[in-house]
């Protein structure tokens, strides 16, 4: 969720001179979707945005997905996913469709270089660790529980303080708040689960001046290209408007409860193309004398379901452990593994923490995948199966 949006210096109108003090001009980059009718920033650099003095081809950029072999419930255990690098390079896809890709990223350094994916909108959600987070627009402090949102087109890098871990979406759409939160004019409404005051925009913006090397990495076309441009890229001195990475933290998300079990929609965070981001937090169960807090069984007639398990005790999976992710496909009936249910008789809240996506088309599983997957995970819905 964006809004209009200034930082740092700019002149009084649109493509309009506007000089450095020693009477040269900064350089204007009106940066937007869909061919200048969605959103829109109009940035203001010291050089000219388009000098890359080399370019280098990196390779395939695409995922690798393997057959998925009969239909069934599948899991995988990401505790021990492969660890280090960079946030970039860490990140391994694991489920996917032309819609969006799903996976972790653990890494334990900084990036040397700069990226800017050209091809997508990305959502980092920060599990573990504390990272701080640059761009053209300036820096975010990124912590445990919070969204990063990255517009497509936007040129960053992550340090971090220690070693992180990082649930991560990409979508060549955008991601947006739900239709049914926003009034005609995109202000969230009274029922929404959070508001404007719940976004952070860039909090600070450093302008760079320096000239030399720098390696910008570029994702576009289901490839990778190295840039290498004689300035740095973070030479922008102001910038407004609706466009730029933003945050929006898991724990300021308002849960909605009711009399009775509430459906999965009413914990909808985010809308992307086919798809639905989904935040389930800690909360008060129903409060009808006979309600039944875990959810009941249904079927994804339309959609393929994927849960990462943040934190806390998850009350109607058995065998799920923390960083684990599910994924129930459509065409199959999930819901509480035995017991489950009626154990959740007469719980007055839940203290789960957990990421959900809803796709509308199926998911392939990645080749990356298959050494994280819980082999047994199809079986715990039958009587007297492991835990």
């Amino acid at each position: 969720m964006t809004y209009y949006y200034r930082l740092g210096e700019i002149p009084h109108k649109r493509h309009t001179q506007f000089r450095k003090p020693d009477g040269g001009l900064y350089r204007e980059e009106v940066m937007g979707l869909e061919g200048f009718s969605g959103l829109q920033s109009i940035l203001y650099h010291q050089y000219l945005p388009p000098r890359v003095v080399h370019t280098e081809d990196m390779g395939a950029a695409s995922v690798e997905y393997s057959a998925y072999g009969p239909l069934r419930h599948r899991a995988f255990a990401t505790a021990d996913a492969p660890a280090g690098g960079d946030p970039v390079a860490a990140r391994r896809v694991l489920l996917g469709n032309n819609d969006v890709t799903l996976g972790v990223s653990r890494p334990n350094q900084a990036m040397n270089y700069f990226y800017r994916n050209a091809q997508a909108y990305e959502v980092w959600f920060l599990h573990e660790g504390s990272v701080e987070f640059f761009s053209q627009f300036g820096s975010l402090k990124v912590s445990p529980g919070d969204y990063l949102v990255i517009p497509y087109g936007t040129t960053w890098r992550m340090e971090l303080d220690d070693p992180a871990r990082f649930f991560v979406v990409e979508t060549p759409g955008q991601v947006v708040p739900p239709k049914r939160y926003r009034n005609e004019f995109g202000q969230l409404l009274e029922h929404s689960p959070y508001c404007e005051r719940d976004i952070r925009p860039p909090e600070k913006l450093d302008t760079h001046a320096e000239t030399g090397e720098f390696e910008v990495r570029v994702k576009a076309r289901e490839r990778i290209s190295r840039h290498i441009l004689d300035h740095h890229p973070f030479d922008v001195v102001g910038w407004d408007g609706y466009l730029y990475p933003w945050i929006f933290s898991i724990h300021d998300f308002e849960p909605i409860t009711g009399r009775i079990h509430q459906p999965p929609p009413v914990h909808q965070t985010f809308a992307g193309r086919n798809f639905v981001l989904c935040s389930f937090v800690p909360r008060l169960f129903d409060y009808h004398p006979e309600g039944i807090p875990a959810p009941y069984n249904h079927s994804n007639v339309n959609s393929d379901e994927v849960i990462y398990y943040a934190e806390g005790d998850f009350m109607s999976r058995r065998g799920i452990n923390q960083y684990d992710i599910t994924l129930h496909p459509s065409g199959l009936p999930h819901g509480p593994q035995p017991g489950a249910t009626e154990a959740s008789i007469g719980k007055q809240r839940t203290d789960e923490l957990a990421v959900m996506v809803d796709t509308f088309y199926p998911l392939q599983v990645a080749t990356a995948a298959l050494e994280l997957e819980i082999p047994e995970y199809m079986h715990s819905w039958l009587e007297g199966s492991p835990e």
